[in-house]
């Protein structure tokens, strides 16, 4: 017994010698094993070399890049102007040992990516262990941002103390405003005619869009007046067509001379957003809408002047251009909020040097964008070749009760930006339901205006259109209990507006899961389908580092008709809906929203201009920060601030739309 006492106390000892003499020697091994300083090479044709030398002190070696133990691991994060070519590699040769690759010395590391603007961002995190005679320290890790800025463009970092002489960027959240592309930019395409390809497609798929679609029936009924000849009526057409593309290129050309002439000084959006959500416009949109239903209905005739309409010379139809080009501008004006993205994706381009492809991309858009509405203008000097009757009042009344429904999408806006609380869902929903419901009556011969002549019987196209819009009446019905009603989301007010919901879907039933307390939020706002979130970036970023967790970025906007519709097609669905509250921390950014900032939320832009309301700081962060102009954006930051993956854009595949919040989970995961 005594012997195996003295067995035991002797390996206790040399256990516990053991673990000395590795503490001991941990106590002793350096603070920094690996001295790193960071450089950039210019390859040529706008391709970069991320240089990363490490100068290994003496005694000491490191490891090959690799996922084996030991190893030296190297991690990149590019933001959305920066494609990384390959994967990294090192430009020193290793020592083969033991089966093994390891570096005295000195250990480079280069990775090589392509520039997309004029400067970009790459956060790189490099973690290595050394080792020295035959015991190695801890993991050690190492952290740099470097910025690619070739043409030594200035950056706006107000004192600039976090760009070091070997152009190393060091991020800061409250001071960055480095301006990256837009992922949703046609810039990103390699070829100009893959530029020209994806404006025209963006042009005919506007038609279709809730803030266009309703100068169609507007259109059609202006070019029903007017024209003394056919004629006259395809060269009033074809100038129509004309103006909306001037209306659309001429603007972005002016805006490129500015910059050129001014040396490139960014040029805001303050206009655009104005136009698009201030009372002021809207309430004139709504008003226009209105009186135009009104002439449809017969209480008065809008018509050009006499000495227009009784003149067939061509010198007649160039008088009666002020009116066409009236009605074009009202189309550029009233479609803006859902063309913004690409106007939007053009700003910013013209603000970052480049010269041709904005230009030969507005008239892309904007050719494809105003052919259907040259159609239509061009369609009702086609009816004059047709007999006249009923039928043609007829049209007028259906064109009337359409624009009457649609008016109120323009009053809706204001309503929300301003927080008016006077057009909530069900109310919107009420009135459009009253104006379908008597358009069904008005079709069935229930209801008769000045012009219209009795109805003796309902022919089967007729017919065909009772049933559908009563139909469609019927189907906005549950939306008045909490029905999402998708195929409007566009249209209508956001769900959050409604008053009451008793509707049960699978939308909202995924809302079951959002089981934590609302966060305690600095302003007054709501965000979609009960989620919870903040609604300024710096609450945001706190909150994300007490919970770990990265931060979803929600560039948004009350007037946004295509952020509507993701909110109801994309994020109710429920995998998203669950990714979206339970592993992110939600900050939506409304850049039209008029709220009033408290002072200390009040923040200076690079030209010295105080903005002190929560949408022109929000549209000005989105520009400076995410390097978007429209709405909707999303973004995915670290509790840093920093950017884990490109900017996602307006895209209703929900698939791809998860595997982008999947990505910036991963990315957040690998900076832990």
């Amino acid at each position: 017994m005594r012997l195996l006492k003295h067995l035991f106390l002797a390996t206790l000892a040399i256990i516990a010698s053991t673990f000395m003499a590795k503490a001991q020697f941990a106590n002793m091994a350096p603070d920094e094993t690996i001295k790193w300083e960071t450089s950039t090479k210019d390859l040529g044709n706008n391709t970069f070399e991320l240089i990363f030398t490490g100068s290994i002190i003496d005694n000491w070696h490191t490891y090959a890049l690799g996922d084996s133990s030991p190893y030296t691991s190297f991690n990149i994060s590019l933001d959305n102007s920066l494609e990384k070519i390959g994967d990294a590699y090192t430009l020193t040769d290793p020592i083969e040992e033991d089966e093994m690759q390891v570096f005295y010395n000195k250990i480079i590391i280069g990775q090589k990516v392509k520039l997309k603007s004029d400067y970009a961002q790459a956060n790189a995190s490099i973690v290595w262990v050394s080792c020295s005679g035959g015991t190695c320290a801890s993991p050690e890790e190492f952290e740099a941002s470097i910025l690619i800025n070739p043409k030594g463009l200035a950056i706006n970092n107000t004192d600039n103390k976090n760009v070091s002489s070997d152009n190393t960027f060091i991020p800061d959240p409250d001071n960055q405003t480095i301006e990256q592309g837009n992922t949703n930019s046609s810039a990103d395409s390699s070829s100009l005619w893959s530029l020209i390809i994806e404006a025209i497609l963006w042009g005919f798929a506007m038609i279709l869009t809730p803030c266009v679609f309703p100068m169609i029936p507007m259109t059609i009924s202006f070019f029903m007046k007017g024209s003394s000849s056919a004629s006259a009526g395809r060269f009033k057409a074809f100038m129509y067509g004309l103006f909306i593309v001037l209306l659309y290129t001429l603007p972005i050309c002016i805006i490129i001379g500015l910059t050129l002439l001014l040396g490139g000084d960014s040029i805001t959006a303050d206009i655009f957003n104005w136009l698009a959500t201030h009372w002021i416009p809207n309430l004139i949109f709504f008003i226009v809408f209105i009186i135009f239903a009104a002439s449809f209905f017969g209480a008065f005739e809008i018509t050009l002047p006499s000495s227009i309409v009784n003149k067939s010379d061509k010198n007649a139809d160039k008088k009666g251009l002020a009116g066409i080009f009236f009605m074009a501008l009202t189309l550029v004006l009233v479609s803006f909020s859902c063309t913004g993205p690409i106007v939007g994706t053009v700003l910013i381009k013209s603000t970052q040097g480049e010269f041709w492809a904005p230009m030969v991309t507005m008239l892309a858009f904007s050719l494809a964008f105003a052919l259907p509405f040259t159609i239509f203008a061009l369609f009702p000097s086609l009816l004059t070749k047709l007999k006249s009757g009923s039928w043609l009042n007829s049209v007028k009344v259906v064109l009337g009760f359409i624009e009457v429904a649609l008016a109120f999408k323009f009053l809706s806006i204001p309503d929300q930006t301003y927080h008016w609380g006077l057009l909530d869902r069900e109310v919107y929903l009420a009135i459009w339901i009253v104006v379908f419901g008597l358009l069904g009556l008005y079709l069935l011969g229930k209801i008769r205006f000045a012009h219209d002549d009795k109805l003796e019987k309902i022919g089967v196209f007729r017919l065909s259109l009772v049933i559908l819009v009563f139909s469609f009446v019927v189907y906005m019905i549950p939306g008045m209990f909490g029905a999402p009603l998708k195929a409007l989301s566009g249209y209508l007010p956001p769900l959050e507006s409604q008053d009451f919901i008793t509707y049960n879907t699978k939308a909202n039933m995924s809302l079951s899961i959002n089981t934590e307390a609302k966060p305690k939020q600095k302003y007054d706002l709501s965000l979609p389908l009960n989620l919870s979130g903040y609604f300024t970036l710096e609450e945001g970023l706190e909150a994300a580092k007490k919970a770990g967790k990265p931060v979803f970025v929600d560039i948004t906007g009350h007037g946004c008709t295509n952020c509507r519709e993701m909110e109801a097609k994309v994020w109710s669905d429920p995998k998203v809906y669950q990714m979206l509250q339970n592993d992110f921390i939600i900050v939506a950014l409304y850049t039209d929203d008029k709220t009033t900032l408290e002072k200390e939320d009040w923040i200076t832009t690079d030209k010295g201009k105080i903005l002190k309301d929560m949408g022109r700081k929000n549209a000005y962060i989105a520009r400076k920060r995410f390097g978007v102009n429209a709405q909707p954006n999303y973004a995915i930051l670290s509790a840093d601030g920093d950017s884990l993956v490109p900017v996602r854009g307006y895209n209703l595949d929900v698939n791809e739309y998860v595997k982008f919040l999947q990505a910036g989970i991963d990315a957040n995961n690998k900076k832990k």
